[in-house]
C-alpha cells in the first residue's frame, strides 16, 4: 500500500550535472576575470554589478534546487530571480561593448560560428580558464553574451517543464493532501478487505459448527442404536 502512496518530497535533482548551471560557473569566472582586467579597479559601481549577478544567477540556482525538494513555487520564483540575474548581466556585457565601440559578432562572422561552436559544445569551467588572458574585452564581452543566451534558453525550457509539473500535482500542500488522501483510502481499503474476511470466516465457522453439531447428533443416535442392540441381546 505504502509503495502506491503518492510522494510529498520531490525527487533530489543533481543541478551540477545540469548544462545551464555549469555554464553559469563558467560566467562567474569570466565576469571575476572580466571586471578585474577590464573594469575601474574603484569608483565604478559596475565591477560589484557584474560580479554580485553572477554570483546570484549562479546561487539561485542551487538555492532554487535545494528548495525544490519541499516547494516547487519557491524553486520557480528562485529561477526565475537568477534569470532576471543573469539578463541584467547580459545588459551590462552589451552595453560595454556598445559605449567602448567594439564590435557585437553576428552569425555571419567567422569568429561567431567558432565561438558558438565552442559554448555548445564546452561548459565546464576549466575548458575555458586557459582562454580567459589570450581574449582581450571584445572577445570576452562575446563569450559571455552567448554563454548567457545559451543558459536563459535552457532555463526558459527547464521552467516550462516545471511549471507544468506545478500545475498538474501542486506544491507541498497539495502532495501532502493526496499522501493523506491516498494513506486513508488505503486504510479504508484494508479495512473493508478485512471485515470481508472477517464475515467469511464467520460464515465458515457457522457452516463448521452446524456440520460439528450434525456429527454430534449423528454419534447420539448411533450410541442410542447401539443401546438398544445390547438391551435386545441380554433378553
Amino acid at each position: 500500500m505504502d509503495n502506491d502512496l503518492p510522494k510529498v518530497l520531490q525527487n533530489e535533482v543533481q543541478y551540477q550535472d545540469l548544462f545551464f548551471y555549469q555554464k553559469t560557473e563558467v560566467l562567474y569566472a569570466l565576469t571575476y576575470h572580466f571586471a578585474k582586467c577590464y573594469l575601474p579597479a574603484s569608483g565604478d559601481r559596475t565591477v560589484d554589478q557584474m560580479v554580485q549577478a553572477a554570483r546570484s544567477g549562479k546561487q539561485n540556482i542551487v538555492e532554487g534546487f535545494a528548495d525544490g525538494m519541499t516547494s516547487t513555487e519557491l524553486q520557480l520564483k528562485l529561477l526565475n530571480v537568477a534569470r532576471s540575474s543573469l539578463k541584467e548581466l547580459k545588459a551590462d556585457y552589451e552595453d560595454y561593448l556598445q559605449t567602448r565601440h567594439l564590435r557585437r559578432w553576428q552569425p555571419h562572422d567567422q569568429r561567431y560560428e567558432a565561438m558558438l561552436a565552442f559554448c555548445r559544445q564546452r561548459n565546464k569551467t576549466s575548458d575555458y580558464e586557459p582562454y580567459f588572458p589570450k581574449w582581450g574585452a571584445e572577445e570576452l564581452c562575446n563569450v559571455a553574451i552567448t554563454l548567457l543566451h545559451m543558459v536563459d534558453k535552457m532555463m526558459k525550457t527547464y521552467l516550462s517543464g516545471l511549471e507544468q509539473q506545478f500545475i498538474t500535482q501542486g506544491g507541498i500542500k497539495e502532495r501532502m493532501h493526496a499522501a493523506r488522501t491516498g494513506y486513508r483510502k488505503g486504510l479504508d481499503e484494508e479495512l473493508s478487505r478485512l471485515r470481508e474476511e472477517n464475515k467469511s470466516l464467520r460464515q465458515q465457522l457457522s457452516v463448521a459448527q452446524q456440520q460439528n453439531e450434525q456429527l454430534l447428533n449423528e454419534k447420539r443416535h448411533l450410541e442410542v442404536l447401539l443401546m438398544q442392540e445390547r438391551g435386545r441381546r441380554r433378553e
